[in-house]
């Protein structure tokens, strides 16, 4: 059964490939699906598939598609759904455009240094980039500019899943999107649906 008295937010995780955004988002999700929130997951890589098939990787076109990825989440937040957004987008300027146009919107951080995002790579595409076969990588060929004032910041390399998680859910409850009922000692999150 959803939740039809829940708040719709945009929670948008931005940071390195292979940093923990899909992982972090997916976690998030199925922990509120648990409780009847109405959840969806905007993966960029799947949106870029379904509605972005035609765009590059320069700077325009990464743009671009998360203009397409901010509309589509405008969209679900203001039909009261909780949109998980996982997404390099690695320009302030469109994720600031971003939160403008979504308004109930938390930035998070997905921090984890580059050597360790390469470390994680199980496709192999920051080596590829490093040897040149793919161009335009956030990170090697192109910049990743850090938020300058996250709602939350999440150090993936120091810190579980489990407690990047509580990191996000609490900010989610602090900021009235999520009600608490109770907070055990071990950190773990109920809330009244």
């Amino acid at each position: 059964m959803e939740n039809n008295n829940q708040t719709g937010v945009t929670v948008w995780f931005t940071g390195l490939s292979c940093a923990g955004k899909t992982t972090l988002s997916f976690a998030i999700a199925e922990e509120l699906q648990s409780l009847n929130y109405t959840v969806e997951i905007l993966d960029s890589t799947i949106v870029r598939q379904n509605i972005g098939k035609s765009l590059g990787f320069n700077k325009a076109d990464r743009d671009e598609n998360i203009r397409r990825i901010s509309f589509l989440a405008h969209l679900l937040t203001r039909n009261r759904v909780i949109v998980l957004v996982s997404a390099i987008s690695p320009y302030n300027q469109i994720r600031c455009e971003a939160k403008k146009r979504i308004g109930n919107f938390i930035e998070v951080y997905v921090n984890a240094p580059l050597e360790i995002c390469e470390a994680r790579d199980k496709k192999g595409l920051y080596q590829l980039a490093r040897a040149k076969k793919i161009k335009e990588f956030t990170g090697i060929d192109l910049p990743y500019e850090a938020p300058l004032n996250p709602d939350v910041e999440c150090r993936t390399d120091l810190e579980t899943v489990a407690e990047s998680k509580e990191k996000v859910i609490l900010k989610m409850v602090n900021l009235g999107y999520l009600k608490p009922r109770n907070f055990s000692h071990s950190s773990a999150y109920f809330f009244d649906i």
